[in-house]
């Protein structure tokens, strides 16, 4: 239903049919119009964190992409809530962003977080690995031909 085609209640329907009220907000949104004109929109809390959500991430990325168009990396200052990045070059940066883009689309079209969860936390969990010198040099130094040796092939049990 659009927005415009949402029944709007009055504050004396609470009083009266209240049920009525809460059952359109369960099944997705209620308009309460209020005795000044004001319009206001009950939804399910899952609903409301989902949007929050959304639009944090947007944000969230619109800011990284303007600070990605300066050409230079971000500081610690500069991303803010998103510092847990800083162990990432630029081009790395880059591609967060636009994978971040990838994973707000599908969880508006699906209607739900899971992807943009995973792909945050995709993210979270390299950074941690990289903040360790030993582990950022394995994951992402140079690997010479004396590092690598034949492998025997696994024999069955």
């Amino acid at each position: 239903m659009t927005p415009d085609a949402l029944p709007i209640f009055q504050l004396t329907d609470l009083a009266n049919d209240r049920g009525r009220f809460v059952d359109a907000a369960r099944h997705g949104e209620a308009r309460l119009r209020d005795k000044d004109g004001t319009s206001l929109v009950m939804v399910p809390e899952g609903r409301l964190r989902f949007l929050e959500d959304l639009a944090k991430w947007s944000s969230e990325g619109l800011r990284l992409r303007r600070l990605l168009a300066r050409d230079e990396l971000p500081s610690i200052a500069d991303l803010g809530s998103l510092a847990w990045l800083r162990v990432f070059d630029t081009s790395d940066l880059r591609r967060f962003e636009d994978e971040l883009q990838d994973s707000l689309i599908a969880a508006t079209a699906d209607g739900s977080l899971a992807v943009l969860d995973e792909t945050v936390e995709a993210w979270r969990v390299t950074a941690r690995e990289l903040e360790d010198p030993l582990r950022r040099s394995v994951l992402c130094g140079d690997i010479a031909d004396d590092d690598l040796m034949e492998a025997d092939e696994p024999k069955e049990r």
